[in-house]
Formats: C-alpha cells, sequence, structure tokens
C-alpha cells in the first residue's frame, strides 16, 4: 500500500525539490509504520524471555508459590546430594571423639501451601527422607549407615537464600562399638539449620549444620551415646 501511494507521489510531482521532500516524508513515514507494527512482538519478546531467567516468578511450571523466594508451591519435590564432615563431641556422656566422613541423599515433597502470613514467619513444612553413610575416622576406623526420616520448615524471604530448620530421627547400623556404643543397631536423633542458596530456578546450592546423637536408647549396654557437629554440602534440585 505505501509503495503504491509513494510511486503514484513521484508520477504527480514535478519538481525536483518537492519531490525531494516528499519522498523524505514517504520515507519518515514508512519506518514509524514499521516500529508501530513491530513494537507488540518486541513486547512479546521481552515477556517470553522473562521465563528464561534464573528465577522464575509464579507461573504453572514455577517451584514458587508467590514468586522468588516467596514459598514453595504444594507438591513440590527435592534431591539432596551432599558430603559433610562432622566433628566428635566428648560431651553428653561420650567417653570418646567421633570424628566422621559422610555422604547423604534426601528425597523431599513439600506438606503444603505457604503458612504464617500473618506472624512474619511465612513458609513451607517439608517432609524429608534421608539415607546417610559413612566412616569413622577417629579414634578408630569403623563404618555406619542410617535411615532418617525428616521434617523441615523452610522460610518464606522473598529473596534466593531461603534458610531453614529441619529435625529428624531414625534407625542405624555401625561397627563402632564400647565405650560409647553397644551393637549394631542403634538409633540416630538430628537438629539442623541451613539455608538454599538458589543458583537457578531449580537448584540450589545447600549448607548445614546437624548435630548428631546416636544411641541404642538403653537397649543393650553401654549406652553412652556418639555426639557430633556436622557441617554438610550439597545440590538440591527442585521438581
Amino acid at each position: 500500500m505505501l509503495s503504491g501511494i509513494f510511486a503514484r507521489g513521484l508520477r504527480q510531482t514535478r519538481h525536483g525539490p518537492l519531490r525531494l521532500r516528499f519522498v523524505l516524508a514517504m520515507t519518515v513515514v514508512f519506518f514509524v509504520v514499521r516500529a508501530q507494527s513491530a513494537e507488540p512482538a518486541a513486547t512479546e519478546g521481552v515477556g517470553g524471555s522473562s521465563t528464561n531467567l534464573l528465577l522464575e516468578g509464579p507461573g504453572p511450571n514455577s517451584i514458587w508459590e508467590n514468586g522468588i523466594g516467596d514459598g514453595f508451591r504444594r507438591g513440590l519435590q527435592s534431591f539432596t546430594a551432599g558430603a559433610a564432615g562432622a566433628y566428635g563431641l566428648k560431651a553428653f556422656g561420650s567417653y570418646e571423639s567421633h570424628d566422621l566422613g559422610l555422604v547423604s541423599v534426601e528425597y523431599g515433597r513439600m506438606l503444603g501451601p505457604v503458612l504464617g502470613r500473618h506472624y512474619g514467619l511465612r513458609g513451607n513444612f517439608e517432609a524429608r527422607i534421608e539415607l546417610f553413610g559413612g566412616a569413622q575416622l577417629s579414634p578408630g576406623r569403623d563404618w555406619l549407615v542410617g535411615l532418617t526420616p525428616h521434617l523441615r520448615y523452610n522460610f518464606a524471604t522473598g529473596t534466593r537464600w531461603v534458610p531453614f530448620l529441619d529435625i529428624g530421627a531414625g534407625v542405624s547400623a555401625t561397627s563402632i562399638g564400647p565405650p560409647d556404643l553397644s551393637g549394631t543397631f542403634e538409633f540416630n536423633l538430628q537438629a539442623c539449620a541451613g539455608v538454599n542458596r538458589f543458583l537457578r530456578d531449580d537448584l540450589a546450592l545447600t549448607l548445614e549444620a546437624r548435630y548428631l546423637h546416636m544411641s541404642c536408647a538403653g537397649l543393650s549396654s553401654p549406652n553412652s551415646g556418639l555426639n557430633a557437629v556436622v557441617g554438610m554440602l550439597g545440590l538440591t534440585w527442585f521438581f
């Protein structure tokens, strides 16, 4: 359409300066029309590119219920793989300090929507199951494995940093013996504080500090118990 008007204008214009002004005017009109027609596409492109950011806002495929770091959606699942070192405590009844090297894998699932909106402690409860294992490094060389259910509370901060508190109680098997433990079967109790630092929408670096206690709850003797402070570093995938 513009090309036809442009051609008719050239045929109907006899004078050179007037013809030049007509050409310039039609050129300006052409580029203005092109810019206006391209604007919706550009806007759509900007909106579409937002879904490729490191952290997505709320949407059907987002892990968040209300936006980045503002609470996980109900039913969200996670998988964590980590490695840890444990510093043994010669305390709380233990006769020896048991230093450990551990590896851990965990599966988690959010139990419900964001809670505590009116109390300043917004977040989600999460049920987790952990399988861990490793070796005692000091005072002797021994093995241990454990299976522990956990209950975690993830705090909604509105940022990429999502702290959490965690407690767990499970069963263990170990070759560590007297004077602190008595047999292969033991229970384990854990209390944990940590943080997930999100690297992208479905992946976080996980840092944890734990207190670990192992004993047989008086089923056999001795039952002094193993106590340790554990530092763990891992990666958590959300899906």
